[in-house]
């Protein structure tokens, strides 16, 4: 891979992150999912990725040695996204170490690519031996480099390409000809882990894309235009009435959400929390925006038209409607598989492949066919699956379709959201209180001793109504961590079950239009892995559907409940398997960590030590594993949750990811 055609361009993965690895294939239109500053070779003429024609003008030069004011570096700049939040001009440098040493400030609209400036200025002849060179050899004649104003810090920066294999003697000669000729204060920007050590060896001082992350102001989590009535809400755990007509303004991303018509939350939040996923599935507009409650109380209660793009925001009041919208009901991407009720026994995960998703729902065969198709990279804990047909038998038993029949028919159930979630928090007591069938009970509890020593256990959902292309489901059913007695079993699998019937699960089929009385549960049942670490991973740049050669990760400490709630910043990393480069985005927020109680349930100790969660080797290793999964699994793109358990990497679930916007 030609390396130079990604260097050229500083780009963004966040909002005023600066992350650097460039994509190379040219994309139908630009994802729209961050400020990335695309490559030269991804955009387009009239797509929103093009740059401003900024200041510069044909009478520039093509170079300039000296940078004496902020008017020599407009002259030379290209500005992308120009009057939106994510605003950057930045211009391209070359440093030829030729004797003697000389650094070229470039005409940066005029010479998209270092390359381009050396051949045409006649420094050097680059074939791609030689151009790869100039970021591997430490003996190299060119440095090629960025230089950018960072609106938020605010102050200049200077970087390189994250895959550049910058030695200390390199990066300071740069830092010694920058500060030379450049009019004001300027600091080295990391790219990657090997950045930051360099940076380190070579006592300089350095900007991280961390610290860019926490001062960012807007980041678009999903694209899109919605209307609706504009609710600022201080939690959702205290209203009850929130509707598809509603455009949310929250503190932080919730545990839990039912289909509303946009979101904006005010705290940076984990990208793969599931109420993230959520929103990526019902394609309404989401995002972050500092300070967000009190930017929009003037909106407050009103009808307003929210519009998310790749690089802002905008809120505008709209006339209320004479009554309420129709709520659109999307054609779903599948209906609901039919469940086999033909299968009966227990099924040991070991022995379940993808044909087996008929009797056991789609996470429980996808773990079977990674459980033999990853080894020795990394393993699936084990376990067994509790068939559709043992749900439809208790549903029966406990007539339960017969009374959500009869809720389904009460005044206001269809009209009023409060109504609903009474009604199915009744329903779910049922389910969960029930006397337990003696005889399940007993297979339950043999089975449990006989193939898991009765060790502790996670009960899962693994219904037909998730992980499906189209509709992950992501966190709308009930999962009973750390399991250890026999009862407490029988229970779980109870409130698996009940789960079916969560006010969020039954409002986010509705909105799907998945059909209440076609949801089957099946129920997996797993050794708990005692996580020194663990998260989430997606096998492409959840930011560019383009870039498959990225794969994301959030990780915390302990077990991962906390990363796919969201509810604090995880560790953010992205690992690309063309630079082999390790670019952090944030560092875990967290102070404590949750660990498996010896009593059952899940316990919350304290935190010291560094916040890094994950080092570049085992960053690497767990990339590796998400592509093999991603291959296991027919090459769809990957929503993975794993775990770290010493030196083990572990998968717990694997589902399609479902990204998209409604544009």
């Amino acid at each position: 891979m030609d390396r130079a055609r990604k260097q050229p361009v500083l780009p963004r993965i966040l909002a005023l992150l600066g992350l650097s690895a460039l994509s190379l294939i040219n994309l139908p239109e630009l994802s729209a999912q961050t400020a990335r500053k695309p490559s030269p070779y991804e955009y387009r003429q009239g797509t929103a990725a093009q740059p401003s024609p900024s200041v510069n003008d044909a009478q520039a030069p093509a170079y300039l040695a000296r940078i004496r004011s902020s008017d020599d570096f407009m002259r030379l700049a290209r500005i992308y996204n120009a009057g939106t939040p994510l605003e950057i001009p930045h211009l391209i440098f070359t440093i030829d170490r030729a004797e003697p040493s000389r650094i070229y400030y470039i005409n940066t609209p005029r010479y998209e690519l270092h390359e381009h400036f050396v051949r045409r200025e006649g420094l050097m002849q680059l074939n791609k031996a030689t151009l790869n060179a100039q970021y591997k050899d430490p003996q190299r004649r060119f440095l090629f480099g960025t230089l950018s104003w960072q609106r938020d810090l605010p102050g200049y920066t200077y970087e390189f390409w994250e895959g550049d294999q910058l030695t200390p003697a390199l990066l300071t000669q740069t830092d010694q000809l920058i500060h030379a000729s450049f009019y004001d204060a300027i600091r080295f920007k990391t790219n990657s882990t090997l950045h930051e050590q360099t940076a380190r060896s070579a006592a300089l001082p350095f900007v991280t894309q961390e610290a860019l992350l926490r001062e960012q102001r807007f980041l678009p989590l999903n694209t899109g235009r919605a209307q609706g009535r504009l609710r600022i809400v201080s939690s959702t755990e205290r209203v009850s009435d929130l509707s598809p007509h509603d455009i949310v303004v929250l503190d932080e991303v919730p545990i839990a959400l039912p289909p509303i018509a946009g979101l904006v939350t005010q705290r940076p939040s984990t990208l793969l929390s599931h109420v993230n996923l959520l929103a990526k599935g019902w394609r309404i507009p989401n995002a972050y925006v500092h300070n967000a409650q009190a930017a929009l109380r003037q909106y407050d209660g009103q009808w307003v038209e929210l519009e998310v793009t790749p690089n802002n925001y905008r809120v505008r009041k709209i006339a209320r409607p004479a009554r309420t919208p129709a709520i659109a009901t999307p054609t779903p991407a599948r209906n609901l598989p039919r469940p086999d009720l033909s299968v009966t026994a227990l099924q040991p995960l070991s022995a379940l492949r993808a044909r087996d998703s008929r009797h056991c729902g789609v996470k429980a065969a996808n773990l079977g066919t990674l459980k033999s198709a990853l080894p020795p990279a990394a393993r699936v804990p084990d376990g067994f699956c509790v068939p559709f047909s043992q749900y439809q038998a208790a549903m029966l038993r406990l007539q339960i379709p017969q009374r959500l029949a009869t809720l389904q028919q009460r005044p206001g159930f269809a009209t009023d959201a409060a109504v609903r979630r009474n009604a199915l928090t009744t329903l779910r007591a049922e389910i969960s209180n029930a006397a337990p069938d003696p005889a399940l009970s007993h297979l339950l509890q043999a089975q449990w001793q006989k193939q898991l020593q009765g060790r502790g256990v996670f009960v899962r959902s693994s219904s037909n109504s998730e992980d499906l292309p189209g509709f992950s489901g992501a966190g709308l059913y009930t999962t009973v961590p750390n399991v250890t007695r026999g009862d407490a079993l029988v229970r779980a699998i109870q409130a698996v079950w009940a789960s079916v019937y969560n006010f969020e699960a039954y409002e986010a089929r509705s909105a799907a239009g998945l059909g209440q009385d076609a949801v089957a549960m099946a129920v997996l049942v797993q050794l708990a892995a005692p996580s020194d670490s663990s998260g989430v991973m997606i096998t492409r740049d959840p930011f560019d559907a383009g870039r498959r050669h990225i794969t994301y990760i959030s990780a915390k400490r302990g077990l991962g409940i906390r990363v796919v709630e969201g509810k604090r910043q995880a560790e953010q990393v992205m690992y690309s398997n063309w630079s082999k480069a390790v670019q952090v985005l944030s560092r875990s927020a967290e102070d404590t960590q949750l660990v498996a109680d010896v009593n059952g349930g899940v316990r919350e100790v304290a935190l010291t030590g560094s916040r890094q969660v994950l080092t570049d080797a085992l960053i690497t290793r767990l990339a590796a594993v998400g592509r093999s999964t991603r291959q296991a699994l027919g090459g769809a793109e990957q929503d993975i949750e794993w775990a770290v358990v010493g030196d083990d990497i572990v998968i717990l679930q694997s589902r399609p990811y479902v990204g998209g916007s409604n544009h």
